[in-house]
């Protein structure tokens, strides 16, 4: 939190900018002024030294510095009341520009805790004792579809047998040699690598797949021992925060390593047009850049491991805050609940805390604009009052007060 708040965002090099040029261009006009009321019209020094101190008193650039931070610190802070960790003002800045946001599936569309809902053994193997064999394999696993396994094997009172040479194919599947005989559960791909004839499964595995679930085949000492498959419920946000973020005009992605069949079913359910499946857990990233190529300007949300590469290649990385710590430690956002809802809360706290800053700018710019000539004498001109360097002093302290009000409203924001 005090990193992100003393943080700047992007927008802040505008006041920098024109800062630089700025004060030399004050100084140049308080000079000039004097010295113009001075020689030219014939007004007394202390009249024009009173001209020069109130053009750069009223001339302070206090406004434009504090324009920036101090609406990122109160953005930031609201965010953080509601469990939404922004960790520096660039991020805020650039979920501001976003048109694109992808959704990884397992964890953040649904909920991560998959359950075995089919296992089909082939004749001459029997159900438990190939479920036994599958749960043994799967408890030095850390994919969270072997959870689901050992949870059903457990139901059914199973004891897990000795595992050796055990070797999980990122992506593909596991290899293990369970009580001697050599097991390997995965994908199609890890079956054709393995020379195991799969199709007598092709009809269950797009019935499966075009359920949602995600079906991996069983094999046993080179032989195909049978199909299963786990399915994932989904959030119950899911579905609302999508359409959300579409009212928003944002496009919605889903980014997953499963099946065509089975990610465009989850993706009906979500409400989700576009999805980029099969994606190898190495290749998500590659999948962002191939996205950011093509003009878009996007954030990853995802909760895992195997998300963390995707989510520092996006120009937002987002991560759920029950997610693995390092996708939370590659995030720019971290949400401290797992709510696809607080994807749209932290898209419209940016938005407004970045008109908020456009809106204290702004001011600031348009009250030295008006300001300066009013000091260097302007009104006196025409007849009007002289600017006492006072009353400069106090207009001043006014534009400040003005901006950082104008910031404060951000802590009334609704979301």
């Amino acid at each position: 939190m005090e990193e992100a708040q003393g943080s700047k965002a992007p927008i802040a090099a505008l006041a920098d900018k024109i800062s630089l040029y700025f004060v030399p261009i004050v100084l140049s006009l308080a000079t000039l002024s004097a010295l113009g009321w001075y020689f030219l019209a014939g007004e007394s020094l202390s009249f024009s030294l009173s001209i020069f101190i109130a053009v750069l008193v009223i001339a302070c650039p206090c406004a434009l510095g504090l324009a920036t931070p101090t609406a990122i610190m109160v953005g930031t802070g609201k965010g953080a009341e509601n469990g939404i960790l922004i960790k520096s003002g660039q991020a805020l800045e650039a979920a501001y520009q976003l048109d694109t946001i992808v959704l990884d599936k397992t964890g953040t569309i649904t909920v991560g805790k998959p359950s075995l809902t089919d296992l089909l053994p082939l004749s001459d193997f029997n159900r438990s004792d190939l479920l036994q064999l599958i749960a043994s394999a799967e408890q030095h696993s850390e994919h969270p579809l072997a959870q689901a396994i050992l949870e059903a094997a457990e139901e059914e009172g199973l004891d897990l047998l000795p595992v050796s040479h055990f070797e999980a194919m990122v992506g593909r599947g596991l290899s293990a040699q369970v009580e001697g005989k050599q097991l390997l559960v995965g994908n199609e791909s890890l079956m054709k690598d393995k020379n195991i004839d799969s199709s007598v499964f092709q009809e269950q595995l797009l019935e499966l797949s075009q359920e949602g679930k995600t079906a991996m085949f069983v094999a046993v000492d080179g032989q195909l021992a049978g199909i299963l498959a786990v399915a994932d419920e989904m959030k119950s946000s899911s579905l609302k925060a999508v359409q959300e973020l579409q009212s928003m005009g944002l496009e919605v992605i889903m980014l997953t390593g499963d099946r065509e069949e089975t990610a465009t079913a989850i993706a009906q359910k979500a409400g989700i047009q576009k999805v980029i499946a099969g994606v190898l857990p190495d290749g998500k990233a590659a999948a962002i850049k191939n996205l950011q190529e093509a003009g878009k300007k996007l954030a990853m949300v995802g909760d895992g491991i195997n998300d963390a590469p995707a989510l520092v290649q996006a120009d937002v990385g987002i991560a759920i805050g029950s997610g693995a710590d390092v996708a939370i430690e590659s995030a720019d956002v971290v949400l401290m609940h797992s709510d696809l809802q607080d994807v749209v809360k932290a898209i419209k706290l940016s938005q407004a805390t970045i008109c908020n800053i456009k809106e204290n700018l702004f001011w600031a710019f348009a009250y030295n604009t008006l300001g300066i000539p009013i000091a260097m004498g302007l009104l006196h001109l025409f007849g009007g009052p002289l600017l006492n360097p006072m009353l400069a002093g106090l207009a001043m302290s006014l534009s400040s007060v003005s901006v950082v009000a104008n910031a404060l409203r951000l802590g009334r924001f609704k979301f």
